[in-house]
């Protein structure tokens, strides 16, 4: 499948991440549903799409998008409590559903068998090896990481992941289709001894050295933070944004 042929994106989880991948999915003028596991959490996901932090709202208020943007992204967006009115006619799924392994293999393997043989799964997981969701399939050159960065309608990285038997074809739609979202595509190696690609593992290993150095007693979080910032020109320290994912997770959990 070519870029030129997608018409329809299915997005799999409406918390955080998959109502920010929605959205940008709709305001780039695609057909979006999204799905997730009861109406609760779906009518929580309609109202920070509009009314959230980063929702539409606050785009067009900062003049981020225009009103006929604005009125387009809503109309291009349905939402769903139906895995098959997900996959009706879909070209590609986007799985945002919670990181656990287990949940996301079952996923894919329920996805293979209501979607259109034509449809490309892409799973935005940080760092499970996509081969394992791959092979819980009958269309592994179909299966291709999808990763994107909190908050998804700000942040321009999107890590696509292939694997061995991923097809060129598959990768070239998802990097496509990624430029078309206004996002900074790279492609990588599917990683299976490791959790995390690329940014997440560099990340993380950042994290665990300036958690050895506050243990220590060599700095306070708030001087690693200085640190970082003011040294690599960091637009926030690790400690600042594990306290910013913190409170967004806690936030969601009070609300969904």
């Amino acid at each position: 499948m070519k870029v030129e042929d997608v018409k329809k994106i299915g997005v799999v989880g409406a918390g955080i991440m998959g109502r920010g991948i929605a959205q940008v999915c709709a305001l780039a003028d695609y057909k979006v549903t999204a799905r997730d596991i009861n109406d609760e959490l779906l009518e929580k996901a309609k109202n920070d799409l509009i009314d959230g932090r980063f929702g539409l709202k606050r785009a067009l208020e900062r003049g981020k998008i225009t009103q006929e943007q604005y009125d387009l992204a809503i109309k291009n967006i349905t939402f769903t409590t139906s895995m098959e009115e997900l996959c009706k006619d879909v070209d590609v799924i986007i799985e945002a559903i919670p990181e656990i392994l287990h949940l996301k293999v079952k996923m894919f393997r329920e996805l293979d068998k209501l979607c259109p043989e034509r449809t490309i799964l892409a799973s935005n997981t940080s760092g499970f090896p996509i081969g394992a969701m791959a092979g819980a399939t009958d269309r592994p050159d179909k299966v291709v990481g999808m990763h994107w960065f909190n908050p998804a309608p700000v942040m321009k990285l999107v890590e696509i992941i292939k694997t061995d038997l991923t097809s060129e074809e598959t990768v070239n739609c998802i990097k496509d289709l990624a430029l078309k979202f206004g996002k900074t595509p790279i492609i990588v190696k599917d990683a299976d001894q490791r959790y995390g690609f690329v940014a997440s593992r560099a990340y993380n290993a950042l994290v665990r050295e300036c958690m050895l150095i506050v243990q220590e007693g060599t700095a306070t979080p708030e001087q690693v933070d200085t640190a970082l910032k003011l040294g690599y020109n960091l637009p926030m320290g690790p400690f600042e944004l594990i306290g910013l994912v913190g409170k967004l997770g806690r936030t969601e959990s009070k609300t969904a």
